[in-house]
């Protein structure tokens, strides 16, 4: 990701100098070729962005004297394990891959898939695991395409575990005693024993990729959220695990039309679960963690297709203390959610809860076990609901009743962080100042259930976005801060009071790249939408001194979809160099979070039930009139861009108001919801069966012959999540309307190009269609 080619570079220079001879204002400015040259479209592609070079991953060590994290001192992707000594204020190398680590080529064809589920970009180091034991020495666990190593504080790298890229081990992670190694390899759980340096594999009986042990299914990693297939008892004794059955579903094939050869290494099958189809099959099995017979807990969700109240989708697994299992199980249409424990010795089931709702189930991490604190009973737990139309954390008893809430208001909780049972406290994030803002909050584990709840106490300082690590004392927190006006700088607070301790790592706001490219953070407006509901906005103004007064030209940057929101306090939307870029060119960029997308509750984001593509696009038309009514956007000169759902959007508003808007970029679109998957298209459309009208109304290709505008398709052959079977839909319905369209596919792509030379061949051909169509 370091350079392009010379072809590339020869048409990025046609495309500045083609900037500069038509100016996309009607001002009689003229910009001279070194304002031009100040932006170039290379950097819409860099990554990191300016200000995200900073430490991720970050973690504690065991015994809370150290925090390590992923950090590149040369600011580029390829990372390496870093440790700072809390006493002594420095900063040290812990651990440097010896290969040089992870590559997009070193790696297997299902680890690439899981980068694309989990949006993975880093390279060199992309994660690691303290090693939790007893003994003095201090090690870390990082996983790499080699193998899996082992590196402690003071010694060399220990390539523990080789790994072969014709079976790669995929999805290590320790015992929480430290003592043992689980992961996956060849579709089956294995378990490498750290004290005698043996592995045993746990499982047996998968077949190829037809019956898999301990890895979660495509629909668990692209849309629940789901990233495992096992999960470690409390004790380390245990692992409990899935069996997934992907025979029912039939698979889908894709071609790889650009390779040159042709047979078996140039296609690949995936057992995708189309809207109204089959899912999986999911079984939940326990077995000891030194290896013998398996117990099948009572369970089968996926296969039983007709009834609301089958078990559909395997959502969470937790343990509770004592190895009690539990899983949280959705239903087909994501009304009901249950929580069922289990006795691991029989198999045997209970329900310790059922969770209903009319709109839909929103899944998430809150379930909290409780260890059976002074005075209390055992077998509490916490859980969130969004009974009250914001999700809020209660308090529940062993047999799963309800003892009272633990948070309230016209706000969300978005994650518990920790739990101090001694203290009585929960430490959770939430929206509580701001939908735009998260921060660390803190509030009562055990309040006087017949007294008005307290207000959370804020323990995070500074406005916007913040991330926090709690160490394992429940005495400090690490603070990952930033907004509009800064970039992320990290830092150590007390967890008592949110007192600052000390710096880990800081920033300073102006960045050579952030200064050199004069960009500015956008202006954050609130207008209303036609029900009168509040609806947020960032608007990227060009330079006045440069293209004179408003109104300027407009490109509209849309997602829309639910759980996504683009409008916050936060350092990722000032460096938004795509928006940077056009802004640089003159053209004004404007980003609205419609109803429908996330934070704002589940009222404003119900919105969208069974109607994608009709209260979206309708907020995106009001806040284009709204920049034209007060003068800041050019009437008939405003366009749309996005991706994924925001592609949809963007050719869906486009053909629905053919008056408002001029042109549209559609990315990688979802074109007809018939095409996309089970899990996210039936939660927020239903079953095609019983909204075939909602269906129809909601594909593009229904409003296609209203299309007035340009349009410009983009999109990976290979995309594995949106098939490119939507955009050659789309492209059948404009050919049979005689709709006039430009297409820019890319063969050896998924579903967000990757490829350096890809990347700024795409950022070239938008600009060069924008600045042709606006």
């Amino acid at each position: 990701m370091q350079s392009t080619d010379a072809n590339s570079k020869k048409s990025l220079k046609r495309s500045r100098s083609s900037s500069c001879e038509m100016p996309l204002t009607d001002t009689n400015i003229v910009k001279p070729l070194e304002d031009c040259l100040l932006f170039p479209v290379e950097e819409i592609v860099q990554y990191p962005l300016p200000g995200y070079g900073a430490p991720t991953s970050i973690s504690f060590s065991p015994d809370d004297s150290l925090v390590t994290y992923l950090f590149s001192p040369n600011q580029t992707l390829n990372r390496k394990v870093y440790v700072f000594d809390l006493k002594n204020g420095k900063q040290e190398l812990l651990f440097s891959p010896p290969d040089g680590g992870l590559d997009e080529n070193n790696l297997s064809a299902e680890e690439k898939l899981r980068r694309e589920r989990s949006r993975e970009r880093g390279l060199g180091v992309t994660r690691y695991e303290w090693v939790k034991t007893s003994s003095i020495r201090k090690t870390v666990m990082v996983p790499l395409p080699a193998g899996i190593y082992f590196q402690d504080l003071h010694g060399e790298p220990e390539l523990k575990i080789p790994s072969a890229s014709s079976s790669p081990i995929i999805d290590p992670h320790i015992s929480p005693d430290g003592t043992k190694l689980a992961y996956v390899k060849d579709n089956e759980l294995n378990v490498f024993d750290l004290i005698h340096n043996k592995s045993k594999q746990l499982t047996s009986g998968a077949n190829g990729n037809i019956i898999v042990h301990a890895l979660a299914e495509y629909i668990a990693q692209e849309e629940m959220d789901r990233k495992n297939g096992y999960w470690w008892s409390l004790d380390s004794k245990f692992v409990a695990f899935t069996k997934v059955d992907s025979s029912d579903i039939p698979l889908f094939r894709i071609m790889h039309q650009g390779k040159s050869s042709t047979g078996p290494e140039a296609q690949e099958d995936h057992a995708y679960p189309f809207a109204g189809g089959s899912n999986v099959k999911v079984h939940l099995g326990v077995v000891s963690s030194n290896g013998g017979p398996v117990t099948w807990m009572d369970l089968l969700c996926g296969g039983k297709y007709g009834t609301n109240d089958a078990e559909e989708y395997l959502a969470r697994v937790n343990w509770m203390h004592g190895n009690i299992l539990t899983a949280q199980i959705l239903n087909r249409s994501h009304s009901k959610l249950k929580i069922l424990k289990f006795d691991i010795k029989t198999g045997e089931r209970k329900v310790l809860m059922v969770e209903e709702n009319d709109t839909w189930i929103n899944l998430h991490d809150c379930f909290t076990p409780l260890d059976k604190g002074l005075n209390r009973s055992p077998g509490e737990f916490i859980w969130a609901s969004e009974k009250t139309g914001f999700r809020h954390l209660y308090l529940h008893d062993s047999n799963g009743t309800c003892l009272g809430p633990l948070t309230e208001g016209d706000w969300m909780v978005e994650q518990v962080v920790g739990v101090n049972e001694a203290a009585g406290l929960v430490y959770f994030m939430g929206t509580l100042d701001s939908p735009l803002e998260s921060h660390l909050y803190c509030a009562k584990l055990f309040p006087d259930m017949n007294s008005p709840l307290q207000a959370p106490l804020r323990l995070t300082q500074g406005r916007g976005k913040h991330v926090v690590v709690l160490d394992h004392q429940m005495q400090r927190f690490v603070d990952i801060h930033d907004s509009l006006v800064a970039p992320p700088k990290i830092s150590l607070f007390s967890l008592h009071d949110g007192n600052f301790i000390m710096h880990l790592h800081d920033q300073p706001i102006v960045i050579p790249r952030f200064k050199m490219l004069q960009l500015e953070p956008p202006e954050i407006i609130q207008i209303q939408a036609k029900d009168g509901t509040t609806l947020y906005g960032a608007l990227y103004k060009p330079d006045e001194a440069r293209f004179g007064p408003p109104p300027y030209k407009t490109m509209v940057q849309v997602y829309g979809g639910p759980s996504v929101q683009l409008i916050g306090d936060s350092w990722t939307n000032t460096v938004d160099m795509r928006a940077q870029f056009l802004r640089s060119k003159g053209v004004l960029v404007w980003k609205m979070d419609n109803r429908g997308t996330a934070r704002r509750g589940l009222k404003f984001e119900g919105a969208l039930k069974n109607n994608c593509g009709g209260v979206d696009t309708e907020d995106q038309a009001t806040g284009a009139e709204w920049l034209v009514k007060h003068g800041i956007a050019k009437e008939g000169h405003i366009g749309l861009y996005g991706w994924s759902y925001g592609g949809y959007l963007s050719a869906m508003t486009l053909a629905r108001f053919p008056e408002v808007f001029r042109c549209a970029v559609s990315g990688a679109p979802v074109t007809s919801w018939d095409g996309y998957d089970t899990f996210y298209t039936e939660k927020y459309m239903g079953l095609p069966c019983e909204n075939q009208s909602g269906y129809t109304e909601s594909s593009v290709m229904h409003h296609v012959s209203k299309i007035k505008g340009k349009l410009l398709l983009v999109h990976g052959m290979i995309d594995e999540n949106v098939h490119f079977r939507h955009t050659a839909r789309l492209i059948n319905a404009l050919v049979a309307t005689g709709k006039v369209y430009e297409l820019l596919i890319f063969p050896d792509e998924r579903h967000m190009p990757r490829r350096h030379r890809d990347r700024i061949y795409m950022e070239e051909r938008i600009w060069d269609f924008i600045e042709r169509n606006l």
